[in-house]
């Protein structure tokens, strides 16, 4: 019997499984496109997705933890996909498009994404099964699986009905952080505590502040992306506006405002430096991936040579990837629509004349960036989780790359007027690796939970270009809404007062336009890269001790270049979620209450950033950009006190109502 017939006979790869994993991608698609653009993070939704999933499958008949395993994969997509959103939206804030046209949007996802599900095929044995690798979301995530199916050992096991536990806490989660996000849009709670301040006298003193953005979704991302990388952040952050930002509002000093100036240095000058360590950091994932990537690929092979020879059945389920020969025919069938899509915008942007060259040198550049970042990904992702992972930082490398190689090839041979062209073509490209990368990292976190509950890879990876295709049609009207409602900072007539921050894809075009237009600091870049190579021999060292004390370099430098309205507040959570954890320990049940903490912050981002998306649409329909308020600005010092007096006291009851659940589980 083939691996299909088998699985198909324990309910694996089915109707019903791919049309929830559909319905929950779509939905937690918009929720990520809109937290992604607001706070510069993306989540998992591998996990919610498989409880929602336990929830409705546990009253059909026959349902297996493999069926549930399917949905989780399909709908991972939309904690993935969505990181385009860090690329995309630089090509509205250069002022080359005016919106995202659906047909060219959905063909950079769809076509980008199913290649990254080509690549994780030989990038899985070299990344999961032949590599010690932690993978948090993915184990955490089978083991949700294994509770719900009741297949779990040890503390997990002692559940008595865990899916319905976690499902409660998914549920109650997403609808408190939906409520209080709703309140704050009626300004009678804060939205966040911020200060600016001079350092020294006079209006040319240097100057500094801070930002804690009264968000449950920010906190929940601390809770999932851990104790480490949170301290982490925090380092990068006292880099950035304890040193940083103070210095170079010193060394280039400006009367006005101190919020003003504050932000001003950070945007100019600071987050360039963060660039460079985040540049340095992948390099050194790279480097540290060539021997297990080959290995991946001879085993790839292998396995190939195995289903000629008709022995493939014995080889473990696990190791049923789909035939290389089928995935290379896929690749060389994505590549055509990508060269269409570099065609097409080549001849827009006025670069006919040299469309032949763009369009070969583009394929080339996405098939080895492609494969390369997805490979760094994929890496980080196994190291400290997706929802950490190095993709903002990889698109600045890619960008970059692809900027200097159109100074070198292309420039001299267009009229000087061509350069905003140019600029938007890097983005372009760009955009195209991104989505290549975002599915090859996340899809490596389900294959990792996949071989936990015995799953097929090849049905696996299957079910992730469905999930690509089904996102990929999502994020163009999402996108456009949010272009619309809010507008991005920096782009053209936007108002900044109430335009999403995307700060991922503010820098990457402002990394494509310095490059091009041959006007970018190479010495901030510089100060970066020299912190990264300080961090990662920190880091290694750490490493050396044997203790789980780290400071992945990657996070340090997210640290530096996201504003503190991102990270304080995911500092904060991953502070309460590491306490949370050890009280737990010291208890009974300790790993199902863990779990439930887990899934209590999955829907702690989920209702807040749904309640975005739909607030968005109020907004764009109404053109009030304060539909719910119901107070005026003379309110703002008691909302600061009511709202974050609220804040506190909401997360005191969620985490001690979830550490009663976990014990009486």
């Amino acid at each position: 019997m083939s691996s299909i017939d088998s699985a198909a006979a324990r309910a694996e790869f089915t109707i019903r499984g791919l049309m929830i994993g559909i319905v929950i991608t779509i939905v937690f698609t918009a929720a990520n496109v809109y937290f992604g653009l607001k706070a510069g993070l993306t989540f998992s939704t591998s996990i919610p997705a498989a409880v929602i999933s336990m929830a409705i499958l546990k009253a059909m008949r026959d349902a297996t933890i493999q069926e549930n395993n399917i949905v989780q994969t399909v709908a991972s997509a939309a904690g993935t996909l969505s990181s385009i959103i860090f690329v995309l939206p630089g090509l509205i804030i250069v002022g080359w498009w005016t919106g995202f046209p659906f047909w060219v949007t959905f063909g950079i996802c769809a076509t980008g994404g199913i290649l990254g599900v080509m690549y994780t095929i030989p990038l899985r044995r070299a990344l999961v099964t032949d590599s010690d690798l932690p993978y948090p979301e993915g184990v955490a995530c089978a083991e949700v699986l294994k509770v719900g199916a009741g297949q779990a050992h040890g503390d997990a096991a002692e559940s008595v009905d865990s899916s319905s536990a976690g499902l409660k806490a998914v549920v109650w989660g997403s609808i408190v952080s939906a409520v209080f996000y709703i309140v704050v849009q009626t300004k009678v709670f804060a939205s966040d505590v911020v200060q600016y301040f001079r350092l020294g006298s006079g209006d040319k003193a240097s100057a500094t502040g801070y930002d804690f953005n009264l968000s449950f979704a920010l906190f929940a991302v601390g809770h999932l992306v851990g104790l480490w990388v949170g301290v982490a952040m925090l380092v990068g952050a006292l880099i950035g506006w304890g040193w940083a930002v103070p210095h170079f509002t010193a060394l280039h000093p400006a009367a006005g405002d101190a919020a003003d100036v504050a932000q001003a240095a950070w945007s100019h000058y600071v987050r360039f430096v963060g660039a460079g360590t985040i540049g340095v950091a992948a390099i050194w994932t790279l480097a540290k991936l060539v021997k297990p990537v080959v290995s991946g690929l001879s085993g790839a092979m292998r396995a190939s040579r195995a289903r000629k020879a008709g022995t493939l059945d014995t080889l473990p389920r696990t190791e049923h990837d789909m035939p290389i020969g089928t995935v290379g025919l896929i690749t060389l069938a994505c590549l055509v629509p990508v060269g269409y899509l570099l065609w097409h915008f080549a001849g827009v942007a006025g670069l006919g004349d040299h469309a032949g060259l763009l369009v070969f040198g583009g394929v080339v550049f996405v098939i080895v960036l492609s494969f390369l970042v997805s490979a760094v990904c994929g890496y980080m992702a196994g190291l400290i989780g997706s929802s950490n992972s190095p993709l903002s930082g990889i698109g600045i490398l890619v960008v970059i790359i692809a900027a200097l190689l159109l100074v070198l090839f292309v420039k001299s041979l267009v009229p000087a007027e061509a350069g905003k062209a140019l600029v938007a073509f890097a983005l372009f490209i760009t955009s195209i690796v991104f989505a290549v990368a975002s599915i090859a990292n996340n899809n490596l976190q389900d294959l990792k939970t996949g071989q936990l509950v015995d799953a097929t890879p090849s049905l696996q990876q299957w079910a992730l270009v469905i999930g690509v295709i089904a996102g990929a049609v999502v994020i163009p009207p999402v996108l456009d809404l949010l272009q619309h409602a809010y507008g991005f900072v920096g782009a053209p007539g936007a108002d900044p007062a109430h335009a999403l921050p995307a700060p991922q894809a503010g820098l990457i075009s402002a990394l494509a336009q310095g490059v091009i237009t041959n006007n970018i600091d190479w010495s901030l870049i510089a100060i970066g890269a020299g912190i990264g190579a300080a961090l990662i021999v920190l880091d290694e060292v750490l490493g050396m001790t044997g203790k789980s004390m780290r400071l992945p370099p990657l996070a340090v430098g997210l640290g530096i270049y996201l504003p503190t309205s991102t990270t304080l507040m995911v500092v904060v959570g991953a502070l309460v979620g590491a306490w949370f954890d050890r009280r737990a320990e010291r208890g009974p049940k300790a790993e199902a209450t863990k779990q439930l903490g887990v899934l209590l912050a999955s829907g702690l981002i989920v209702g807040e950033s749904l309640l975005g998306v739909i607030i968005a649409a109020v907004v764009a329909f109404s053109g009030n950009a304060a539909p719910l308020a119901v107070v005026g600005e003379a309110f703002a010092t008691p909302s600061i006190w009511i709202g974050g007096i609220a804040f506190i006291a909401v997360t005191v009851v969620l985490y001690r109502w979830i550490a009663r659940m976990g014990r009486a589980a």
